[in-house]
C-alpha cells in the first residue's frame, strides 16, 4: 500500500514500516487481506449492498430487489438492509449507555465521598437540574442525588412512556415531528428492547418501519445517553475550556514511564493523572531509572482527558485515534495499555508480547485472548486501582527498556482543544450574538459538525476527513469536530491558529478576531448530543427556527463502527442534511435508499448523503448550507 493509502500523518507512515519490518500483523495487511481481486475495497457484493442475512437457520439468504429475490422467511432486500443497521444501532445506543450508567455510578459514589473525584462544576448542575424540572434546593450534593434518582427513573422507563428527559431538552417543533410519526421515544432500556425484538426472524421486515424504530432509539440514545453523559462528566471533571496540547505519536518518549488509558471512559484516566501528579509516584518511577511518570492520552478515552484538563509533564499529551494503536503500541514506549470500554483491537495480547508492556483490561466488557490480569473499574476504589495500574507501569520500565529499542524521532504538534458550548459562549461576551451575527453578515456561511470515526475503506486513515474539513473551511464553513475524527483534525493541525490560513476570508476574519483555530476541537462521538442542544439553543436565539432550516449540516466523512450508525440516524431524525462516507452497505436496498436519500426531506426534515469524491462532497454540504440560508434570508 502507497503512504498515502496508510494514513494523512507522517508518524503513522513512518511507524507502518517499522511494523512491516518487525514482521507483526498489523492492520493495514489485514485490511488489504481482506479484498477480493487484489483490491482492498473489494468484497462480497450482497454484503456490500446489506442484502445477506444470517439471522436464523434457513441463511445465510441473499436477496436482490430487482428481481424479487427474497430471504427463506420472504423478507425483501430493503428489509433485511434496514434490520441490519437497526441491529448495528442496538449495539452502539447499548454501548453509549453503557459509559453513561458508569458515569452517574461514579457521580453518586463521588457525592458519598467515596471516589477521588469532586464535583468541580456545580452550578453546571444546578443549571442543568433545573432544566429537567428537578427541584434543586438543597446542597449540592443532595441536589446531585435527586439528578441522579431522576435520569435514572427515565432511562428505566416503559418505552410507551413518553421520555421526561427529551421532553425538557427538545425544541418544541422536534417534538410535533416526532410525535406525528411515532418516534417519541420513552427511556432508553425499553427502547432497545423495542428495537431488538423488532429484529427478531418474521416480526418486522418492513424497511420503512425499521427505520422509524432506528431514529426513535436515536433519539432516545442521544438526549438520555450521550447529554446527560457529558454533562455529568462536565460536573465531575470540568466543563471543556479552550487550551493547548501536545499531539501525535512525538509526545511517546522512552525514557519515562507510560501509563496509556484508552477507550472511551475517562475516570481511571483521571484517577492515575491526580495520583501521578504526587510528588511520591515521580519519585517512585525516578529510582527505577526513569525520568518521571507519564500517563498520555489516547483515543477517545484520551479526548475526553485532553478535552478538560491542562497538560503538564504528567499529562504530557494525546497520541491520536483508533487506527494508530498498533503504530502506537509497537513504539518501545508504552508500559501499561489501560482498556477500558471501547477501541481497544484484538490483536493487542500479540504487540504486548513483542513490544513488553503490560495490556490491562478495566472494564468487564473488555476481555482479551490470553489476558487475566484485570483491574474492573469500581468507582469506590478508583484511587487504589489506579495506584495499582501506576505501579504496573514502574514494575515494568526496566524490562521494557532492556528488551525493546524504541522509535525515536516521531513528530509532535500542538492542538487548540477543550471547546464547548459554555466555552463558546464565554468566547463571545457571553452570548450567541456574535456568532449569529456573522453567520447572518455571510463571514461565516455556516456550521459542519464533524462527528466521524476513522477507517481503511477507500483511502487511508484519515486522508479524506482532513480532505473533507479543509475543503469546508476554505469556504467559510466552521467545523465543530468530534469523535476520532476530531484526533484527526488535531493531529493534522487544523486546530490550531496557524490553520486560519486555510481559511476563506469570511471565516479568517472570524478567527483572527476571536483568536480561534477554523476547526474547533468539540470532544468525543458522545457529544452528538451536545452539538444536538447547542443546535437547539441557536435555534431558540434566532427565533424558535426550525432546525432543519438553519445553515448547518452534520459530516461524517469516515465512520467506522456501530456508534456511528446511530449517531447519523439521529443526525436524520433531527432534521439535519447528513454526509456519510463510505457508503453504508444499504446500496442493494433501493428503496431504502430512496427514503434515505430523498424521502426523507419530506418526512423528519434530514437528508443523507453518499458522495464518495470529496469536492463534490463539499460542494453538495455548500449548496444544502446556501439554500438554507436562502430560505432565511441571509
Amino acid at each position: 500500500m502507497d503512504n498515502e493509502r496508510i494514513s494523512h500523518h507522517e508518524s503513522v507512515r513512518k511507524m507502518y514500516q517499522k511494523l512491516k519490518e518487525d514482521g507483526i500483523n498489523n492492520i493495514w495487511d489485514r485490511y488489504e487481506a481482506q479484498g477480493l481481486g487484489k483490491n482492498p475495497d473489494q468484497r462480497c457484493a450482497f454484503c456490500m449492498g446489506g442484502v445477506r442475512c444470517d439471522l436464523c437457520s434457513n441463511g445465510p439468504c441473499r436477496a436482490d430487489v430487482a428481481k424479487d429475490k427474497r430471504g427463506v422467511c420472504g423478507i425483501t432486500g430493503d428489509g433485511m438492509a434496514m434490520r441490519k443497521m437497526l441491529l448495528r444501532n442496538i449495539m452502539g445506543a447499548s454501548t453509549y449507555h453503557y459509559h453513561c450508567d458508569q458515569t452517574i455510578k461514579t457521580l453518586r459514589a463521588t457525592v458519598n465521598s467515596l471516589t477521588p473525584f469532586e464535583i468541580k462544576e456545580p452550578e453546571k448542575l444546578k443549571t442543568f437540574a433545573e432544566r429537567l424540572g428537578i427541584n434543586n434546593e438543597g446542597s449540592i450534593n443532595e441536589i446531585a442525588l435527586k439528578f441522579c434518582d431522576f435520569v435514572e427513573a427515565d432511562f428505566n422507563r416503559k418505552y410507551y412512556e413518553p421520555s421526561q428527559i427529551v421532553e425538557a431538552l427538545v425544541p418544541e417543533e422536534r417534538k410535533e415531528v416526532w410525535r406525528k410519526l411515532d418516534i417519541y421515544p420513552g427511556g432508553i432500556y425499553g427502547e432497545m428492547m423495542l428495537a431488538s425484538s423488532s429484529c427478531l426472524t418474521n416480526v418486522d421486515g418492513y424497511y420503512v418501519s425499521l427505520a422509524l424504530k432506528a431514529m426513535r432509539l436515536g433519539i432516545a440514545m442521544a438526549y438520555q445517553s450521550q447529554i446527560v453523559n457529558e454533562y455529568c462528566q462536565d460536573i465531575l471533571f470540568g466543563i471543556p475550556r479552550p487550551h493547548e496540547m501536545r499531539v501525535d505519536l512525538g509526545v511517546l518518549d522512552p525514557d519515562y514511564v507510560n501509563i496509556l488509558p484508552n477507550g472511551h471512559e475517562p475516570f481511571m484516566g483521571f484517577a492515575m493523572v491526580q495520583l501521578a501528579r504526587e510528588d511520591e509516584w515521580q519519585e517512585k518511577a525516578r529510582l527505577v531509572g526513569a525520568k518521571g511518570l507519564r500517563v498520555i492520552a489516547n483515543i477517545e478515552t484520551g479526548q475526553e482527558m485532553i478535552q478538560r484538563w491542562q497538560m503538564d509533564d504528567v499529562f504530557y499529551g494525546f497520541t491520536g485515534n483508533w487506527i494508530m494503536q498498533e503504530a502506537v503500541l509497537s513504539s518501545g514506549s508504552v508500559d501499561v495499555f489501560v482498556a477500558d470500554m471501547n477501541c481497544s483491537m484484538p490483536v493487542d495480547p500479540i504487540y504486548a508480547e513483542k513490544y513488553k508492556f503490560k495490556l490491562v483490561p478495566v472494564s468487564e466488557l473488555v476481555a482479551f485472548e490470553g489476558v487475566n490480569e484485570r483491574v474492573n473499574y469500581e468507582p469506590e476504589l478508583a484511587r487504589k486501582q489506579a495506584a495499582e495500574l501506576l505501579q504496573m507501569g514502574i514494575d515494568n520500565f526496566k524490562i521494557r527498556r532492556s528488551a525493546v529499542k524504541a522509535v525515536g524521532g516521531l513528530p509532535v504538534n500542538e492542538a487548540i482543544v477543550g471547546f464547548s458550548a459554555e466555552s463558546i459562549v464565554e468566547a463571545l461576551g457571553g452570548t450567541l450574538d456574535p456568532l449569529l451575527e456573522v453567520i447572518k453578515n455571510g463571514a461565516i456561511r455556516g456550521v459542519a459538525g464533524l462527528v466521524s470515526c476513522t477507517s481503511l475503506r477507500d483511502t487511508g486513515q484519515d486522508v479524506h476527513s482532513v480532505r473533507i474539513a479543509k475543503g469546508l473551511i476554505e469556504k467559510d464553513i466552521l467545523v465543530l469536530s468530534m469523535g476520532c475524527g476530531n484526533a484527526a483534525m488535531q493531529v493534522a493541525g487544523l486546530c490550531k491558529l496557524e490553520a486560519r490560513e486555510l481559511a476563506g476570508p469570511g471565516l479568517k476574519a472570524v478567527c483572527e478576531k476571536l483568536n480561534i483555530p477554523p476547526v474547533l476541537s468539540y470532544g468525543t462521538c458522545t457529544d452528538t448530543g451536545r452539538i444536538a442542544d447547542l443546535l437547539a439553543a441557536i435555534s431558540s436565539a434566532l427565533g424558535d427556527v426550525p432546525i432543519p432550516d438553519l445553515p448547518v449540516a452534520a459530516v461524517a466523512p469516515e465512520y467506522m463502527e456501530q456508534k456511528a450508525t446511530i449517531d447519523a440516524v439521529f443526525a436524520l431524525a433531527l432534521g439535519l442534511y447528513t454526509y456519510v462516507n463510505p457508503v453504508p452497505t444499504v446500496t442493494g436496498a433501493p428503496n431504502l435508499v430512496r427514503l434515505l436519500t430523498k424521502d426523507l426531506k419530506d418526512i423528519t426534515g434530514g437528508l443523507l448523503n453518499v458522495e464518495q469524491d470529496p469536492v463534490k462532497a463539499v460542494e453538495g454540504i455548500i449548496q444544502h448550507i446556501e439554500n438554507k440560508r436562502k430560505k432565511l434570508g441571509i
